[in-house]
């Protein structure tokens, strides 16, 4: 068993503390907000997670999960040490370090003995050398020296995370391959014993330097983005010209060389990952005169294909949507979280209310934090109680997050309660025969157009 200390207890260090107690480690979760501290001492998650609940009270239950604002005490009695602190986007696009400095400045500052320190945290290339400045400055400081009168030792390791929102328990504990970047044989022992149960199963185990592994981290995430991104430019092309984007990503996806992942049509990517590591690869490549074009063309495409489908929505209401209200089904960037960073269907409700429409929204998980997003618009956004509530008298209906409650609802139903008989749906869960046969206008995503009512041609 290895003692582990987490330094943050957000999203990826509360799954990663639990998961981890559940190998068999004793973990200590750190935190500096004690509000928080205080709601994981108690088992209440202060994250919508499925799953993740139950496996930090079966640790807690077991002692092997423990959670304190104490960061001294956490960091003296471990071994390993992860930080998992949050690298929100800065102002130029890079990643905002400020958490990191603290959590290493505090290890350089507590640790008594060898420690491997890990770090989880999406960061930039060479963030773990700067890392590793950090710890020395502060032990430089102290003159610190262990109970044999020995210069206390450290080795930092790359470990990137690659949690699914969602699915993150599954993700930890069935992962594609475990990535630890690190120069040093004695870290990498160590590294073994904290991840035993999946090496000794053959999970696939990646060795590599610290850059190669801070690397892997945002090529992964970015080559994700860029797949994505892909599929809704062909959508938008098969608009245009009659195809079927739902039949060209099948064919796609059944090419071994492509695969069928992330070949979904939306109206662009968000989340807490994708943009900001785009935006972070891309600023370092600027950096080293290495620019990545591809990942460039991806933000910038994004951010259009956002902008892309309120427009839509515009043309499709004569224009403009002041005066109407809007049906929104879906407010976190994906289902099964309660996250709303960088969020579609956000942007969409921002950029229209602005223009003076009005809103019914509703998801399952992200009313709270939405409701804190999109108090500046007053009662021009009202908060339902479930989908068909948020349908009442509406104008149009956008399904925008493809929520698994929001894939079987009564189109009839949905007939009866808009005003106006406009469905848009972004994610393509529902045929146009369907839709159409319920007495709907339908709007999909990468779908052949059709005439409307009028005479004049939608997509």
């Amino acid at each position: 068993m290895v003692t582990i200390a987490v330094i943050g207890a957000g999203y990826v260090g509360s799954a990663s503390g639990a998961c981890l107690a559940d190998f068999g480690n004793h973990v200590i979760c750190v935190d500096t907000d004690a509000e928080k501290i205080a709601l994981l001492q108690k088992g209440i998650l202060p994250i919508y997670e499925p799953g993740l609940g139950a496996v930090v009270e079966r640790n807690i239950h077991s002692g092997r999960l423990v959670f304190t604002t104490d960061t001294a005490q956490a960091l003296i009695k471990s071994t390993v040490v992860f930080i998992t602190v949050g690298t929100p986007p800065s102002d130029d696009g890079g990643a905002d370090l400020s958490a990191l400095e603290a959590a290493a400045r505090s290890i350089g500052a507590f640790i008594e003995k060898y420690t491997v320190v890990v770090n989880k945290s999406t960061v930039p290339i060479g963030a773990g050398r700067m890392v590793e400045g950090w710890i020395r400055e502060e032990l430089a400081k102290r003159g610190s020296r262990d109970k044999a009168g020995k210069a206390i030792e450290f080795d930092v390791v790359s470990n990137p995370e690659f949690l699914r929102e969602g699915s993150a328990v599954y993700d930890f504990t069935h992962p594609d391959r475990v990535v630890v970047g690190t120069d040093s044989k004695r870290a990498r022992r160590v590294m073994k014993n904290v991840y035993r149960p999946l090496y000794l199963s053959e999970t696939s185990y990646i060795e590599t330097t610290l850059e190669s592994a801070e690397m892997i981290k945002y090529a992964s995430n970015a080559f994700l983005a860029v797949k994505i991104t892909f599929i809704n430019e062909i959508a938008n092309l098969c608009e245009k010209t009659g195809a079927s984007v739902q039949d060209v990503a099948l064919a796609m996806g059944r090419d071994n060389r492509i695969g069928a992942k992330f070949l979904h049509p939306g109206p662009g990517y968000g989340g807490s990952c994708f943009p900001k590591d785009t935006g972070a690869l891309a600023k370092t490549g600027r950096e080293h005169q290495a620019i990545q074009r591809i990942v460039e063309a991806a933000i910038g495409a994004n951010n259009e294909q956002k902008i892309r489908a309120a427009k839509k929505i515009e043309t499709v209401l004569n224009g403009s949507p002041a005066g109407k209200t809007l049906a929104v089904l879906g407010l976190a960037f994906k289902p099964n979280t309660s996250d709303i960073r960088e969020a579609p269907a956000i942007f969409i409700v921002e950029y229209l209310a602005a223009k003076g429409a009005k809103f019914r929204v509703y998801d399952p998980a992200a009313m709270k934090e939405a409701e804190k997003r999109l108090a500046p618009f007053g009662d021009s956004v009202y908060f339902a109680c479930d989908e068909y509530d948020a349908m009442e008298n509406a104008s149009a209906l956008l399904i925008i997050t493809e929520w698994n409650q929001f894939r079987n609802i009564d189109l009839f139903k949905v007939k009866e309660s808009l005003a106006q008989p406009y469905f848009f749906d972004f994610r393509n869960i529902y045929k146009r025969k369907e839709a159409e046969a319920a007495g709907l206008y339908y709007f999909g995503t990468g779908k052949p157009g059709r005439h409307d009512h009028a005479g004049g041609k939608f997509q």
